[in-house]
């Protein structure tokens, strides 16, 4: 057991260490691993993903590297996720993991247009558009939702206690989304996992007020199921 566990760390290892991102000054394409650049978010899917929490890698966790023609069947399946996302007025990115041919797709939808501040309820234009998103994706692709904030202090707390209070409040946000992305019809089976990352990822600068907006945040990630993985590798093969 300990032979296969230090097997799976060694494999992790090896492609955390290729890991590479590029990133234009925008900040709306990436084209790189998933894995490179994005900070502890990320890292968690590399940690977690299919792989039953044992820290495989993500190409060992799904059955290896796709042929070309599987590859384009899944990154068809990812554009039409994009779009789901973009429908539902969130940002989305496409991400390609050059170790295994994978495409995936980062979906941001800004705090600001879920919930009203410091709150974790979402409003009503929310809803809306968090139901349109679950609307439209596939019943075959695997979601990993992670909330963030900015880090402004909470009145009347020591720096700590409000590091604390903004983790609290970022995983009650990723829950909120989940829930409610659940009850518009989404598989329950289809989120892999759910937290919060408090203030410790930020994108911007949080000393300005425009950079602390960019701060807050809930992610979410999707990817191809290994069903759909394995699926497209049966049509690509015929």
């Amino acid at each position: 057991m300990k032979m296969k566990l230090s097997a799976l760390l060694l494999s992790a290892l090896i492609v955390l260490s290729g890991c590479q991102t590029i990133q234009n000054a925008s900040n709306k394409a990436k084209i790189g691993t998933l894995g490179g650049g994005s900070g502890a978010a990320i890292g968690a899917i590399i940690g977690a993903i299919a792989g039953g929490g044992k820290g495989a890698a993500i190409g060992a966790a799904i059955g290896g590297v796709v042929g070309g023609g599987a590859g384009v069947l899944i990154g068809h399946k990812m554009d039409k996720a994009k779009k789901a996302a973009e429908m539902a007025n969130a940002e989305a990115e496409i991400i390609k993991d050059q170790n295994t041919g994978i495409s995936y797709v980062k979906v941001t939808f800004p705090s600001g247009l879920l919930f009203t501040s410091g709150s974790h309820a979402l409003s009503a234009q929310a809803k809306t558009d968090l139901a349109t998103f679950a609307q439209n994706l596939d019943s075959d692709m695997d979601l990993y939702i992670y909330g963030h904030t900015d880090n402004s202090p909470f009145r009347g707390m020591t720096a700590a206690q409000s590091h604390a209070k903004n983790q609290e409040l970022s995983l009650s946000r990723a829950n909120s989304v989940s829930s409610y992305l659940q009850q518009s019809g989404l598989s329950a089976g289809q989120v892999k996992e759910i937290k919060g990352y408090g203030e410790d990822n930020p994108v911007a600068d949080n000393a300005t007020a425009a950079g602390k907006e960019q701060n807050r945040r809930v992610e979410v990630y999707i990817l191809p199921s290994k069903q759909m993985i394995e699926n497209a590798n049966k049509a690509s093969a015929k």
